[in-house]
């Protein structure tokens, strides 16, 4: 296998909306480069990216998948990603180690939601784009309304380098207003010819070449000088310029494809060998330590991992990055998160499952390997030299939630077994064990993800599996003040039991001081503060724990058992089982026994008090809020906000954005399940949304009353 210099090195990720033809430009650019013989089709389920099985029965791409190619001697690395947005893990870790995004369009379809998506997750990392007209021979093809569009979404950084002449079933020709040719291909694509513009086209193609050459102008002073002067410039300053622009993210070229057909794939990898970025010329990733380090060969070899999958037969596969150095069979490199070592006993390139072995990599080039011992997604691999430590890629925020519980309890053990080792391949997935809601948690990206997910427990993994209204986290408070005693006493020959403890508690309120005088009807109860001791509770809040004891009516080492008696009980909120929070609790009396008192005595004096307490403080029950931003198309702005108000959402604000509307609220989380799919339903898969932990509020009256009774229904089966 031949091994390629940095310079001779482009690595391009394939963004865009489902069904806007990614894997077939793959396919096609796989071909053109010699690397297969025959292109596949996605309805034959032959194709070289989409190879997993449940790629082949859902017919579109799931995981992402790492292809190469080459064009005049330079190797073009190419990620094939997930159009829809539920799978955006294999978007964003792509786009982390390139340095161009093809951003295709289904020329019938134009602008779609996966295909705002997709633009927004290239921007989040400031990567170079290019616009990817495909399917162009489709009946209902439209190139103008598309570019327009695109224009309307992206802004006039958008810039046509290439058009259709006659865009439908007969598509077969494109006029590149770059190098003012054009392309006439035959019925199966492939090599062109070249041809001078018709006098039909000449005026708009010359129209279009002088918006062109202005862009690349306008990136280099001396370009711009070269203009003035000259009134045009050459291929090679316009070449410059656009690269100058792209890499500056202020120009977005526009190129024509059917990928099915092969034509115009040929000429697109052209400009990438041409014009696209190489490794050198993008910043690094980077390093934890802040550390300042350049791609280059001559460093001490490190790369960033940025993928594993699993495949029958063969096991993990660690994809890879080159970041520094070479990387050569058989090194010894030290993993800078474990620090224990790993050796790179193969090295392959990768085109989906086919693998073949190099001799080395350099850096810049992407590769995987097997048989790692415990190297993962997001980890660098690094000689002791190098002590390297790459930024690790960060995912958008979970969307959607659900808790996973197998039918055969026999099977929970596996299932969490299942679910740690998926979220290595997609690290979308967020696991977690709620201890507090006693359920197994699954965060994605949206129901659909969350299905890719399910489909794997019943054909990978044959494993019966629910999904399951998570409960919500609520938490339980107080509103007023309020006063109990609690006398615990136990005789059972020998030795008893005995404890009294006599409380008040209040509301905290930060920065509030204790009080000593509270009043409750006709009697004032006076309140000597002795000691203050302030606990910040792991499940958000303060319990503020108040030592009032005068005339030692209870000895200080039982203080302890009694805190203890109140922090058991806050873990289980009197109302309904939810932890408790943000309470200030006096002991200001109490009775002891010379023989009978002890530890577990106060301890359940305590709990008990606190528990009566509590009912009679005005308890109120809390419930998780979340900030959301949500992005509509404006023609339904009014279904969107009616659903918003349906979920009892807060309207914080509205504006516009993106040629979107942007709608701000305060939600609860109760009202969020499913919103996802709702919000998709509403808005034709072109809405979007972002959503964040806010604060915990006192819910509506009638909410309370109705967790009350599901609380006191639940308690009674139990």
């Amino acid at each position: 296998m031949k091994v390629y210099k940095t310079e001779q090195i482009r690595n391009i990720a394939l963004i865009g909306n489902a069904g806007s033809g990614k894997t077939t430009l793959a396919e096609a650019m796989l071909f053109e480069g010699g690397v297969i013989t025959r292109r596949g089709e996605v309805t034959a389920k032959n194709t070289v990216s989409d190879h997993n099985f449940i790629e082949q029965e859902y017919g579109n791409s799931v995981l992402s998948t790492l292809l190469y190619t080459e064009s005049n001697g330079t190797k073009i690395n190419i990620l094939d990603t997930p159009g829809m947005d539920d799978l955006c893990g294999g978007v964003v870790s792509s786009l982390n180690v390139t340095d161009l995004a093809l951003l295709t369009i289904n020329s019938t379809n134009g602008v779609e939601s996966g295909t705002v998506a997709a633009g927004r997750h290239a921007e989040n990392v400031n990567i170079p784009m290019m616009f990817v007209f495909n399917q162009l021979d489709h009946e209902n093809s439209n190139f103008d309304a598309a570019l327009d569009q695109c224009k309307a979404t992206f802004g006039n950084k958008v810039t046509v380098v290439q058009y259709p002449v006659d865009s439908g079933p007969g598509f077969s020709s494109i006029i590149d207003v770059l190098k003012m040719k054009m392309y006439k291909y035959g019925t199966n694509g492939g090599k062109p010819e070249v041809l001078d513009i018709p006098d039909s086209e000449k005026d708009k193609a010359e129209e279009l070449h002088n918006e062109l050459v202005e862009m690349a102008a306008e990136n280099e002073e001396s370009l711009m000088e070269l203009y003035f002067d000259k009134g045009s410039l050459s291929e090679d300053e316009m070449r410059k310029g656009m690269k100058m622009g792209m890499l500056q993210r202020d120009l977005y070229p526009v190129f024509c494809t059917c990928a099915k057909k092969d034509i115009g794939v040929g000429r697109l990898m052209e400009f990438i060998v041409n014009i696209a970025p190489t490794p050198l010329e993008r910043p690094m990733r980077p390093v934890a330590s802040g550390k300042d380090l350049k791609m280059e060969e001559s460093a001490d070899p490190s790369l960033f991992v940025f993928k594993t999958a699993v495949e029958p037969h063969v096991g993990e596969i660690t994809y890879f990055k080159v970041m520094s150095g070479k990387i050569k069979e058989g090194l010894d490199l030290i993993n800078t998160k474990t620090g224990n070592k790993e050796r790179l006993s193969q090295v392959f390139v990768s085109a989906g499952k086919n693998r073949d072995k190099v001799d080395e990599l350099f850096v810049g080039d992407l590769g995987c390997t097997v048989k790692l011992k415990e190297t993962k997604f997001n980890q660098t691999l690094a000689t002791k030299e190098a002590d390297t430590k790459y930024e690790p890629i960060k995912f958008p925020a979970a969307k959607h939630t659900v808790a996973v519980k197998a039918v055969n309890e026999s099977d929970d053990e596996k299932v969490g077994e299942i679910l740690n080792k998926i979220k290595f391949e997609d690290p979308t997935y967020v696991i977690e064990y709620s201890k507090e809601l006693k359920q197994l948690l699954v965060h994605g990206q949206g129901e659909y993800h969350l299905n890719v997910l399910k489909w794997y427990f019943d054909n990978v993994h044959k494993i019966d599996v629910n999904y399951i209204q998570p409960k919500i986290p609520y938490r339980e408070t107080i509103t007023k003040p309020a006063q109990a005693d609690y006398r615990h006493k136990k005789q059972s020959g020998g030795a008893g039991q005995f404890g009294e403890v006599h409380m008040i508690i209040e509301p905290y309120v930060d920065g509030v001081a204790p009080k000593n005088m509270f009043k409750f009807g006709d009697k004032e109860q006076k309140i000597a503060v002795r000691d203050v001791q302030e606990h910040v509770l792991p499940w958000g809040g303060k319990l503020i724990f108040v030592n009032s004891i005068v005339g030692g009516s209870i000895d200080a080492r039982f203080l302890p058992a009694i805190l203890k008696g109140i922090m058991e009980k806050m873990e289980e909120g009197p109302l309904t089982g939810s932890y408790a929070r943000d309470i200030v609790v006096y002991i200001y009396d109490g009775k002891m026994h010379p023989v009978d008192s002890n530890e577990i005595s106060f301890k359940l004096a305590g709990r008990n008090a606190f528990s009566k307490a509590f009912k009679n403080a005005g308890a109120k029950i809390l419930e998780p809020i979340y900030n959301l931003e949500v992005w509509v198309p404006s023609d339904r702005m009014g279904d969107a906000m009616s659903d918003l108000q349906g979920r009892r959402a807060m309207i914080m604000g509205m504006g516009s954005e993106r040629g979107m509307e942007k709608i701000s609220a305060k939600v609860p989380q109760k009202e969020m399940y499913r919103y996802a799919t709702s919000l998709s339903s509403i808005t034709g898969g072109r809405g979007v949304f972002n959503i964040s932990f806010d604060s915990y509020e006192k819910v509506p009256a009638e909410v309370q009353d109705e967790l009350l009774k599901a609380y006191e229904a639940e308690q009674e089966e139990e």
